[in-house]
């Protein structure tokens, strides 16, 4: 955290700000000020109304009221040509790259205006000067494809900076994708970017980010801003003190209960829970190989167990496998060799469906694009994956009621919050799409599932109940597989941890005291590295 930014007036200012959807007020007369040479961090339970703002300030929606005012004049952002125009930049969570162009073609695709018109040589000129900027180590000519997610997320960046001129920056949860060494990097980033000048908006869920990477915090609580703290606030006080009293903020007088799940973010540890009787082994992975291709990390030999009752989590960078690893336990892809087995059962020749059948569940990281049809409302998304079968439908007639009812018991037992399970599910908050999901492959009788970053994204009351319902399932007997790039939550989750990188399982150990050094050193390793599967146990 910078000690002393700029005390300049507000570059950006946003006076009642007020915008609503059907059944939702999204943004409440919320009022903000951007600074030249800060960070300020934005944060706020799924649904708080963090996205709406941002997605006024990017051009993309228009408030119903309220006022905007750049460098003290007042603005109207009608689009996101007007954004760009006054200088505001937007990194969005999912990168947009196409990964078979060059940086270079990236940077230069669409483009509005300006720069967007320069002749290759200048291109190149621009692009070197921001590579000087974010202090970037790779050409513009290499394919945006292969480069590490880390610097992907770098000419994310420079895309938004592209256009000469950039005042403002929004970055939505810049580091959901970074490895602790992209943490490091996108800080000193940031350092770069302040001391040119830019002002800069971090959206995080995570609490330990805004305070190490803000110069000022403002929360926002259902649509409206009910708290900040200013570069002053910030000085001088311990993480854990500003930890509580953001928390405060956020769950006012559920600030309590929220306690161990604030303590696990700032300091990871391995839970003491009660232990779990573990039953015969439920999934079985045996020598699972998959042929790498163009966006597929190829698989060797990857071989792993769970047992009914137990939690095993997988650790790594992500891109070394793991969705594939997922998806053909799921039955999404067929393995070139290996076997996947369900209490002994040889399931690897069957769909996803027969697997499903037989108690194999599968809940996906991809909750907008894979897991559900934003078209669709929620009562639909619930049934997605039992489309066409009884109860649901029947002589392939659709029996609305039916679905109806099963929905509201899941919306019930889940706490999805939602106005109506007619309600469609593209408007809810990522967080109870991710609980409808989670509630969807829990239904009937689950044998097994494989969690792919289920928290990812996700506020600090949300994912701690994504993690309580984990747990609750795996001391009902569930087998539970969990992916994640968040050694955090597999130290707090998991029984055994095993890690994966460049398609291979490099070791796995119990989780107890320390343990976060023994992942990041088998994180690092690479196949033939001498680091044996179990070695670090």
């Amino acid at each position: 955290m910078t000690s002393d930014p700029t005390s300049a007036g507000p570059l950006l200012e946003l006076h009642g700000i007020t915008k609503a959807f059907p059944g939702v007020l999204a943004n409440d007369r919320v009022d903000l000020e951007l600074r030249a040479g800060e960070v300020h961090a934005l944060l706020g339970e799924n649904g708080a109304g963090k996205s709406t703002l941002i997605s006024i300030l990017s051009g993309m929606y228009r408030p119903d009221a309220g006022e905007i005012r750049f460098q003290g004049r007042e603005v109207e952002i009608d689009s996101p040509r007007a954004a760009i125009e006054l200088g505001i930049g937007t990194v969005y969570q999912h990168l947009t790259l196409v990964p078979t162009l060059s940086v270079l073609e990236n940077l230069m695709l669409g483009s509005h205006g300006g720069t967007g018109r320069l002749d290759l040589a200048s291109a190149n000129d621009r692009f070197a000067e921001l590579a000087r900027l974010l202090g970037v180590d790779f050409a513009s000519g290499a394919r945006a494809g292969a480069l590490a997610l880390g610097q992907q997320q770098q000419v994310e960046i420079m895309k938004a900076l592209w256009r000469q001129g950039s005042r403002v920056l929004i970055l939505d949860e810049p580091t959901s994708m970074l490895t602790p060494q992209g943490y490091e990097e996108l800080r000193r980033e940031l350092e770069h970017l302040k001391d040119g000048g830019l002002a800069v908006v971090l959206i995080t869920h995570k609490l330990h980010e805004a305070i190490e990477l803000g110069d000022r915090v403002t929360v926002l609580r259902a649509g409206r801003k009910v708290g900040s703290l200013a570069p002053d606030d910030l000085r001088g006080r311990s993480e854990s003190e500003l930890s509580a009293r953001i928390v405060e903020m956020m769950f006012g007088e559920q600030a309590a209960e929220l306690a161990d799940a604030v303590e696990v973010e700032a300091a990871p540890a391995a839970r003491e829970s009660p232990r779990r009787e573990l039953g015969a082994v439920a999934l079985r992975v045996r020598d699972l190989a998959l042929d790498a291709d163009d966006g597929v990390v190829g698989l060797s030999g990857v071989g792993l167990e769970v047992r009914a009752g137990e939690i095993v989590g997988i650790a790594g960078v992500d891109g070394n496998g793991q969705r594939e690893l997922a998806e053909l336990i799921a039955g999404q892809r067929r393995p070139r060799r290996g076997e996947v087995l369900l209490f002994d059962e040889d399931v690897t020749r069957l769909g996803v469906r027969e697997r499903e059948a037989r108690g194999l569940r599968y809940v996906t990281d991809d909750r907008l694009g894979e897991g559900t049809v934003g078209d669709l409302d929620v009562a639909m998304n619930a049934v997605l994956k039992r489309i066409g079968r009884a109860p649901f439908w029947r002589g392939g007639t659709e029996r609305r009621e039916e679905i109806d009812r099963f929905a509201e018991g899941l919306v019930d037992r889940f706490d999805v919050r939602t106005p109506s399970v007619q309600t469609r599910i593209a408007t809810l908050s990522g967080g109870n799409v991710q609980k409808l999901l989670l509630a969807r492959e829990f239904a009937g009788e689950p044998r097994a599932v494989v969690f792919n970053k289920p928290t990812h994204g996700l506020d600090v009351r949300t994912a701690e109940f994504v993690r309580e319902q984990i747990r609750e399932a795996a001391g009902a007997g569930l087998a539970a597989l969990v992916i994640s790039t968040e050694i955090e939550e597999l130290v707090d989750l998991c029984d055994r941890i095993a890690v994966m990188s460049r398609g291979e399982v490099t070791g796995e150990v119990e989780n107890s005291p320390g343990v976060e050094e023994r992942i990041g050193a088998l994180m690092v390793a690479r196949a033939g590295a001498g680091v044996p599967a179990g070695s670090a146990s």
